[in-house]
């Protein structure tokens, strides 16, 4: 049984339509739970190399692996580089399937990746973040790369967090220290008036996650208990995290969107969690049913949040069903749907 015919009703058959290449392999591969050889599966994927987001992105990739401008490819946002690479590993692209994913991945590590671990808008250790950071990390491991250089950004990353052998912003001689934007351990940003950051939080923590229990270091696993209790220390549903210049949190947090940049959503914090084995944690009971509040007559999605016009590609119309917000939600709601009792999974979807 797919964890979507726990819901009615089911919107997989609509994800699985030919008409979203994209759409119905992930689906395919993520929700019906394909074997890696399956015919069907690799036809899907196949179908989506060759039309749709990532053919777009692959096709407006320069020879040498950058997007529109050489360097750090922060910009021009967000078509440059770093977003281009971003959007390829949210759409499922994977080196193993194209040649100029490898090479995009090689570009970005020589010329967005400092000596001391960063990865950086500017060019320097000073242009970091937790968001860009914990994203690019996240995001070359999906995309299959497995250069020795990585282990310098997730060994920074972890660091960061828990401040274990970073000397303090105003230390300006130390090798590896703290910067006006990644400012301080546990998320503090800059941006974000020097306080926590969840945004930065949920992106080094999905990072984090990517890596195997049994090759987590001693600062890995201080620095995921860190930022798992960080992010679960208030509520996933109310999102009451430090909120900088603002008096409350971003509205944006109940705004559900593809791609997923910087700009953080319930949906992403769920599957950070999720992704570490909280996706039955009771602290998260809230924000899961806020998921399905979600779902509307139809089954599906809408989409909320969006970069219509700015990115490579659109998915869709905005306030309207949309396919891949609908895989991320399903995405999530299948942890629950697996965790609940027989009778349970009943009540809710008719007879298993």
């Amino acid at each position: 049984m797919s964890p979507s015919s726990l819901l009615r009703p089911d919107p997989l058959p609509w994800l699985l339509e030919t008409s979203t290449p994209g759409v119905r392999y992930l689906a395919l591969r993520d929700l019906v739970g394909c074997a890696p050889d399956d015919p069907e599966l690799i036809a899907a994927r196949a179908a989506a190399y060759s039309a749709g987001p990532i053919a777009t992105i692959l096709a407006n990739m320069e020879p040498e692996g950058y997007w529109v401008d050489p360097g750090a490819g922060y910009y021009p946002k967000y078509r440059g580089t770093v977003w281009s690479i971003l959007a390829l590993a949210q759409l499922g692209a994977h080196i193993a399937h194209d040649p100029r994913i490898g090479r995009a991945c090689q570009y970005l590590l020589e010329h967005a990746l400092t000596a001391t671990g960063q990865f950086t808008a500017n060019g320097a250790p000073s242009g970091t973040a937790d968001c860009l950071q914990g994203e690019l990390c996240w995001a070359l491991v999906m995309l299959g790369c497995q250069d020795p250089r990585l282990e310098s950004a997730f060994e920074w990353m972890a660091r960061s967090v828990t401040g274990d052998g970073v000397a303090p912003l105003g230390a300006r001689d130390a090798v590896v220290r703290y910067y006006a934007g990644k400012c301080g351990p546990t998320f503090a940003c800059g941006s974000n008036n020097k306080l926590p950051c969840a945004w930065g939080g949920v992106k080094v923590i999905l990072a984090l996650s990517t890596v195997a229990p049994r090759r987590r270091t001693r600062v890995l696993r201080a620095a995921i208990e860190q930022g798992v209790e960080f992010l679960l220390g208030v509520d996933p549903a109310v999102a009451d995290y430090p909120a900088g210049y603002s008096a409350r949190p971003s509205g944006n947090w109940w705004k559900f969107g593809f791609p997923v940049f910087y700009v953080t959503d319930l949906l992403q914090n769920l599957e950070a969690l999720i992704a570490l084995g909280y996706g039955t944690d009771p602290r998260l009971s809230r924000a899961l049913q806020l998921v399905h509040r979600k779902q509307d007559d139809s089954g599906r999605w809408i989409l909320e949040y969006d970069y219509a016009g700015k990115t490579w590609f659109d998915v869709g119309p905005k306030k309207k069903p949309n396919k891949w917000v609908t895989l991320r939600a399903l995405r999530v709601l299948r942890v629950q749907s697996a965790a609940e009792p027989a009778s349970r999974r009943r009540a809710v979807g008719g007879a298993a």
